[in-house]
């Protein structure tokens, strides 16, 4: 059994996988009470599906990029857990969890999430193989700036707020927006994805493993 978790954003969610099903799921815009709210949210999960802690293989946690105080707050979560239960933690990066659900439409894919301070973290993906491939390319951009960065036909999911859906229909008809239901990160999906690196024993230190952080304005190369 794996607890995935995901704070990378207001949006929290963690969900337990055994290989075969998704055990439960939760997730929900939470107005930064992290703190107060995951652990609490981790023990009703357990008790709603008669889920022992003891019976825990591993845990998996979104990464980032997303709210620094909101990614650190589910890391020391996710690593407390795995050292306490003496078992492994899985990292994956939040765009991936994005990128997994999405149905190959578009050559190109760009993962959006909220990165803090009005800005919005970007990553870049390409079609390889049947399925959406991080190409590497993590930005860090204002509002004005993510609306005017699609040149070319491009898939774009996230956390798309309102005025984002709005102003990408008015000025850039490249942004092929996704649904507000395909949009979101799936802690579900997190689990698959955090299973498969499990059973494939790529597990990750946790004294080691950090939260990916962008600096404003700041490419991030491959």
């Amino acid at each position: 059994m794996l607890l995935a978790i995901d704070t990378s954003t207001r949006m929290v969610g963690i969900a337990l996988y055994d290989g075969a099903n998704v055990i439960g799921e939760m997730a929900w815009i939470s107005q930064r009470y992290h703190t107060v709210e995951l652990g609490p949210a981790v023990q009703d999960l357990l008790l709603k599906t008669k889920t022992d802690r003891q019976n825990l293989q591993a845990v998996g946690i979104a990464l980032g990029p997303g709210s620094f105080t909101a990614l650190r707050i589910g890391m020391a979560f996710a690593k407390g857990l795995a050292l306490s239960c003496h078992i492994p933690v899985v990292g994956i990066p939040s765009f991936d969890i994005v990128a997994a659900s999405q149905p190959v439409v578009e050559p190109d894919f760009a993962a959006v999430v909220e990165a803090g301070r009005k800005r919005l973290a970007l990553g870049w993906y390409r079609v390889e193989n049947g399925r959406y491939q991080s190409t590497g390319r993590l930005e860090n951009l204002t509002l004005d700036e993510c609306v005017a960065v699609f040149e070319r036909p491009t898939r774009v999911a996230g956390e798309l707020s309102a005025v984002l859906r709005r102003r990408f229909s008015q000025e850039n008809e490249n942004a092929r927006l996704a649904s507000p239901a395909q949009s979101l990160r799936r802690p579900a999906m997190l689990a698959e994805l955090a299973w498969g690196r499990f059973q494939s024993a790529q597990v990750d230190d946790p004294t080691l493993l950090s939260p990916i952080y962008l600096h404003h304005g700041e490419p991030i190369p491959g």
